[in-house]
């Protein structure tokens, strides 16, 4: 490796400035470790290349949990939205999501602002084009430039720019996302030291300017006025709302993209990369549902002091003279104008299974990866994994314990699970329906599963800790004036009546009451005098939940405790598993490759059957019982 000029050590180098890059590089910094964020761009800090909010289903739970162990995201957000809405209402507490339109370009500058101020972090616009690892151990990264940077930790969160491509039509354009420089000599120095790097794929629809709609032909949408906010830590933020708007594709629509399929980059075989499958484009929803007659699409402002609007759900690749036709066929664009076009584009990235549950690669001490480079999608799951490689960068330079989130514990856990466990073939997303303990691990009660384990690893703070030992003290009070107060039955019965509810003949608690699904505590407001002032709508709701629930959290942490009985069985990362006869070929490889810690991630490998689980469950004890003897 060149070293033109040796620019300093760092405890941590993060390589992208990203949502990944941002979250690990302020944890490790935060944690007391001198740390380096390099972006090739420092106006792509905290970017939003494509849907620019924060939020939606199983995403919102991550950004709760994110900002519950000491993140920014929830904070960041929290000061640069235009709109915020709970998603999924109408369902249970486990699938309540919360979701916020952002001012793409206030997120990016708060987010800047808070780098720039952190202490022990340091801020270099730079491209790094090649790793320094020796004897299996990361020393560095050099910079386009020469400028050579020691490193006792280096977390890779470089996102879309690694070999990125863009593709509007037949036009392929060496670039990164949003028209911003790509990395393209990193990504032949990580496939020169023989890193496994595959090709995905993303994309993101056009930009229209606010002043060509037609907003009397589109459906407004609000969100909700009484609104929560991301952060445990906020209670209250002025909002000068602004709406989005809802329209659908047509016949017309449909039939302007099925004749011209020849000029989209995904279909004519132009783009190698896998694309995201929950996420399609357009062309693709067209195809896939021939027999749907409209596709909604939401038309959503990108911030306060840009006309730019976002065409939520029409995500494309076909040529720009394409997009403009189509998009003019929707009711409330057919005067519009596109400011920019939309775009696929494809980027290396790594395979997770070489990945440990801290996010260091198996192979390599020292370096950590997070973000899209593992193979996932979305701001979020970016952050969350870049929070967790920061966290474990930090604690791996103070020679301490890493920090591993199991599936019973968080979405990250479970997220974090999927990529390095189960691997993946596609762009990951986080959903509500991949954690099977989801209604334990409710975003309401992020702070309460997580804030003590920020704080014990040295990431929360004193004025979090304290905020929420105040609130547990709150929840605990209030519980136990709930379960002692009686209601009397003439002062009840009334407001049942008004309810269509059966009457009572004798006083109830105010507990069994809020255990019928039909009650709230705002339902009995008016009669329950021993309410304190100072009760909060988050009190409240961890109340509610609580007992309405108690039943099925009660069975949910039953299982939890059979899964941990199977995460405590520890395996060793020296087994050699080709060894073990009794297990089938296909379990024997498996294994080898992805070395996992325990029984129980074992038990989630793909071509691990419940057999081979038996035989390792033998072989531990085997292992036991020897080690016993020659003691």
């Amino acid at each position: 490796m060149v070293r033109t000029y040796h620019s300093g050590h760092y405890g941590c180098i993060v390589v992208g400035a990203g949502h990944a890059g941002c979250e690990a590089a302020l944890a490790s910094a935060r944690m007391g470790v001198e740390t380096l964020i390099l972006s090739i761009n420092l106006d792509s800090i905290a970017m939003m290349p494509c849907n620019p909010s924060i939020g939606g289903t199983g995403k919102g739970h991550l950004v709760k949990e994110i900002d519950a162990l000491g993140g920014e995201m929830g904070l960041n957000i929290d000061k640069s939205f235009l709109q915020s809405k709970m998603l999924n209402l109408s369902k249970g507490p486990a699938v309540h999501s919360l979701r916020a339109q952002a001012d793409k370009n206030k997120y990016h500058t708060e987010m800047k602002k808070v780098l720039e101020n952190t202490d022990n972090l340091h801020i270099k616009q730079a491209e790094v084009i090649s790793l320094d690892i020796e004897d299996d151990k990361i020393k560095g990264v050099l910079t386009a430039t020469g400028a050579y940077y020691g490193a006792e930790t280096v977390v890779l969160a470089t996102g879309t720019y690694l070999g990125s491509k863009i593709y509007i039509g037949d036009a392929v354009l060496t670039s990164g996302p949003n028209g911003l420089a790509g990395s393209y000599a990193l990504s032949d120095n990580l496939k020169a030291q023989n890193f496994e790097l595959r090709r995905f794929k993303t994309g993101t629809p056009a930009r229209i300017d606010a002043r060509t709609l037609d907003y009397d032909e589109m459906e407004v949408q609000w969100g909700d006025q009484d609104y929560e906010l991301f952060s445990f830590m906020n209670d209250h933020v002025e909002l000068d709302e602004m709406p989005c708007w809802l329209s659908y594709t047509n016949m017309g629509t449909h039939t302007i993209i099925l004749n011209n399929m020849d000029k989209s980059s995904l279909f004519s075989g132009v783009i190698e990369g896998t694309g995201p499958r929950y996420c399609p484009s357009i062309e693709t929803k067209i195809v896939r549902f021939k027999d749907k007659e409209r596709h909604q699409l939401f038309i959503e402002p990108e911030g306060r002091d840009t006309n730019e609007m976002y065409v939520q759900g029409m995500s494309s690749s076909m040529s720009e003279d394409v997009q403009l036709a189509f998009m003019r066929s929707i009711p409330g664009l057919s005067r519009c104008e596109i400011m920019r076009p939309g775009y696929a584009i494809e980027y290396d990235c790594i395979n997770p299974l070489h990945l440990k549950l801290s996010l260091e690669y198996q192979n390599i001490e020292g370096l950590f990866s997070a973000g899209q480079f593992n193979g996932s999608s979305g701001y979020e799951e970016a952050a969350a994994q870049g929070l967790v490689a920061g966290i474990n960068a930090a604690l791996k330079v103070q020679g301490k314990e890493p920090f591993i989130l199991d599936r019973s514990e968080a979405y990250i856990g479970v997220l974090i699970d999927d990529l390095v466990t189960k691997g993946t073939d596609e762009p990951y997303r986080m959903m509500t329906s991949r954690a099977e303990y989801r209604l334990l691990l409710r975003q309401d009660n992020a702070d309460l599963r997580l804030t003590q384990r920020g704080y014990d690893i040295g990431l929360v703070k004193e004025s979090r800790i304290n905020r929420f030992n105040t609130k547990i003290q709150m929840i605990e009070e209030e519980m136990k004036r709930v379960l002692a107060l009686n209601l009397k039955e003439s002062d009840l019965n009334p407001i049942l009546t008004a309810m269509d509810i059966p009457t009572v003949t004798q006083s109830v608690r105010m507990a069994d009451l809020l255990k019928r699904p039909e009650i709230y505590y705002k339902d009995l407001e008016s009669i329950d005098n021993t309410r304190p002032e100072y009760l909060t709508k988050d009190v409240i709701k961890q109340v509610e939940v609580t007992l309405k629930y108690e039943g099925y959290i009660k069975k949910q942490l039953q299982q939890v405790e059979k899964y941990k009985s199977l995460e405590n069985k520890k395996l060793s990362a020296d087994i050699d598993y080709s060894s073990i006869e009794s297990l089938r070929l296909e379990a024997r490889q498996k294994l080898d490759e992805i070395k996992p810690e325990s029984i129980g991630q074992a038990s989630r490998i793909s071509g691990v059957s419940p057999a081979d689980v038996s035989v390792l469950l033998v072989f531990l004890e085997q292992t036991r019982r020897r080690k016993s003897n020659n003691e």
